[in-house]
């Protein structure tokens, strides 16, 4: 068991990472929801494991590997059960609420651009160039090689700026 003022600097460091963790796990889910009851579970599987966590790394990716796990075996039960998510987007009240309405709509699309692909690429995305987290991190994270980080994110990004050409023309 930790010692109370370390279980207290674990708890506020978990709750620091409470944005870019449900971020990360809409990418996951796809659903508001099912994003949410995600986030839910990995705190709750953090503090009461927070004894296997040695300090070392970061604690961002330890969480973030506890997140990919856990809906990975979210997944394999709705097979079983015969289940899926339904897909929706981000919520406004998701966004900043002290960002201008102009950021607050370039936001809101590129959340949607991103959730649009699949999930491996979005994944990918934003623990990269959102969260900027390594290419080796994100590879630990996803349990994927290296490489195929490299490859899903130049086809991640390939995609992004054909959907933002795409919305530019349409604009115009």
């Amino acid at each position: 068991m930790r010692p109370a003022a370390e279980m207290k600097d674990f708890r506020r460091d978990l709750v620091s990472l409470l944005p870019k963790l449900r971020r990360f796990a809409m990418t996951l889910t796809r659903n508001a929801n099912d994003a949410d009851d995600l986030v839910q579970e990995v705190c709750e599987r953090a503090i009461s494991r927070s004894h296997l966590w040695n300090g070392e790394g970061r604690l961002e990716s330890w969480i973030y590997t506890m997140t990919r796990n856990l809906w990975v075996d979210e997944v394999r039960k709705r097979k079983v059960r015969g289940t899926g998510s339904m897909v929706d987007i981000f919520d406004q009240d998701d966004l900043n609420v002290e960002a201008t309405a102009e950021k607050a709509v370039y936001a809101n699309q590129l959340q949607k651009m991103i959730l649009s692909m699949p999930e491996g690429l979005a994944s990918v995305f934003l623990l990269v160039n959102v969260e900027g987290h390594s290419y080796r991190e994100t590879a630990t994270i996803l349990g994927i090689p290296i490489g195929t980080v490299m490859s899903r994110l130049s086809t991640a990004r390939l995609r992004l700026a054909a959907m933002l050409s795409e919305d530019t023309e349409r604009r115009a």
